[in-house]
């Protein structure tokens, strides 16, 4: 059974189980901060971890089925940057990197919000937008931060 398993790992499916995938944890990030299983998978190396062995079974197959080194032209410009993202392989590893980059800057939202008691709507706001967008709900955070915190830090 275990032979067949790379039957089902397509690209296709890999994509859609990480999409969906890390919605509860969101979720929880979002309803439920203080929670003890918040804190066991969505404050914790486990769903990073599970994107990181899907991450790394993608470069496996670009590995065997394509030239791994094409990463590094995305590096030459745009055009190049756009014929990576032309292979679904490819394409997948970063929206793989996106999604885990962008929960982790959420549980750090969500914790540094507890710490400095910020009102949990503001909190609320900022996961939504780096849900969506990443840096632009963080920058966002961080200006919410300003106001309630009163502490304004470039090295945390």
């Amino acid at each position: 059974m275990i032979n067949n398993l790379h039957i089902y790992l397509t690209s296709e499916n890999i994509y859609l189980i990480a999409n969906w995938g890390v919605i509860p944890f969101w979720l929880l990030l979002i309803f439920a901060p203080q929670h003890t299983v918040t804190k066991i998978f969505s404050h914790s190396i486990i769903v990073p971890l599970i994107l990181a062995i899907a991450y790394a079974y993608l470069a496996y197959q670009i590995y065997i089925n394509d030239n791994i080194f094409e990463i590094f032209d995305l590096y030459f410009g745009l055009d190049n940057l756009y014929a990576i993202y032309s292979n679904e392989n490819f394409l997948l590893i970063f929206w793989l990197h996106f999604l885990s980059l962008s929960l982790f800057i959420g549980a750090w939202i969500s914790r540094d919000g507890l710490k400095y008691s910020m009102p949990r709507f503001f909190i609320i706001i900022s996961l939504i937008i780096t849900y969506f967008s990443g840096p632009i709900g963080l920058v966002i955070y961080w200006i919410f931060r300003i106001f309630y915190a009163k502490k304004i830090n470039f090295d945390e």
